[in-house]
């Protein structure tokens, strides 16, 4: 018998590709709408091919990897069994016509027809977390989660916009002096799905984008007002960061810490960017949504006390260590700014 393979996706990238050129691209080799695409990305790894012999995996991952998409090929046990009719990326024809066009240019690639024929298999049951579809990305983003039956799903307050019949709510308190202080909501909502799967629809307050994680007993700090939703394995809870710290910022004194096994949304004003940290990384502290534990942050100013009074920049958050930053594309304290001046002011008489 001969070995075979499957393709997984794992959600990396490759090269200088940015993560939403990165998710058209995917759309495009798919044949999928983007926001689908979206869903698809972001639940990976995820297996996109199965039992396939070398030649035709090594064809897929070249052709993925030209895209900036990373992938894995894992070998698996062949059964001697009749070939199932398997939803997968391309067809072996499809590799081969996509081999011989090697040497042109990626954009006519994608247009070519015969790429491929089928969208990618949907996430397997290794896949944790629950399931969900985004909706709206990235100016106003949605997020449409599924509740299996007994299940229970904490959401920030007011932020429930739909929700099936058999959903119970009930309010909690949370975070308690810690988010009176800053002025945020101190309850939340728990939406439990009784006797049967259910769904909520999630509506964040700001215009904005809206990013998922999956904790597996791992720690992700927040801005006060990026919370957007749970599962029930997560503990979200106020963390004091320090009067300098919070104080200097110009942001909370607080911030939101996030932790356990499960899975985590959370919101932006604007586009939410993902950067990798490996040694040292500067942030406007306006722009930080989120970070892993285990990045060390102080609060500077971005040169001397001229550049500090007259450049607009102010002070900025300097992360040291190996982890995660996410960053918003917009700062609500520069849009209030820049609108302040269009404002209807009364003549004085």
């Amino acid at each position: 018998m001969n070995q075979t393979y499957n393709i997984t996706l794992t959600g990396e990238l490759i090269g200088e590709i940015e993560r939403s050129d990165a998710i058209a691209v995917f759309a495009k080799l798919f044949k999928l709408p983007l926001d689908k695409a979206h869903d698809f990305f972001h639940k990976a790894p995820l297996v996109v091919k199965k039992s396939v012999d070398g030649d035709t995996a090594n064809k897929i991952q070249q052709i993925l990897e030209k895209s900036g998409l990373h992938c894995e090929i894992n070998p698996v046990e062949v059964v001697e069994t009749e070939q199932s009719t398997q939803v997968g990326v391309m067809s072996e024809s499809a590799v081969d016509a996509q081999d011989e066009q090697s040497g042109q240019e990626r954009e006519e690639m994608l247009d070519s027809e015969s790429e491929m024929t089928t969208e990618p298999e949907q996430p397997s049951a290794s896949f944790k977390g629950l399931k969900f579809e985004m909706a709206g990305q990235p100016d106003y983003g949605f997020v449409t989660v599924h509740v299996p039956a007994g299940e229970m799903l904490k959401v920030e307050a007011s932020a429930m916009a739909t929700m099936d019949t058999n959903m119970q709510m009930k309010t909690k308190m949370r975070g308690g002096l810690g988010r009176m202080v800053t002025g945020e909501n101190i309850f939340v909502n728990e939406f439990t799905a009784a006797n049967m799967e259910g769904e909520v629809g999630i509506a964040p307050g700001a215009p904005g984008d809206l990013c998922h994680q999956y904790l597996d007993n791992e720690t992700i700090y927040l801005q006060n007002s990026a919370f957007v939703a749970c599962s029930s394995g997560i503990e979200v809870e106020s963390k004091w960061q320090g009067l300098v710290k919070g104080f200097f910022s110009g942001e909370s004194l607080f911030l939101i810490r996030a932790q356990g096994k499960g899975d985590l949304w959370f919101n932006s004003y604007g586009a939410i960017i993902e950067i990798d940290v490996n040694d040292d990384y500067v942030v406007d502290t306006g722009n930080i949504v989120g970070f892993t534990d285990g990045l060390e942050y102080q609060i500077t100013k971005v040169g001397g006390y001229k550049s500090f009074f007259f450049s607009g920049e102010g002070l900025v958050c300097r992360f040291s260590g190996k982890g995660k930053v996410w960053i918003q594309t917009r700062s609500s304290a520069a849009f209030v700014g820049w609108a302040h001046w269009f404002r209807p002011v009364k003549s004085k008489g």
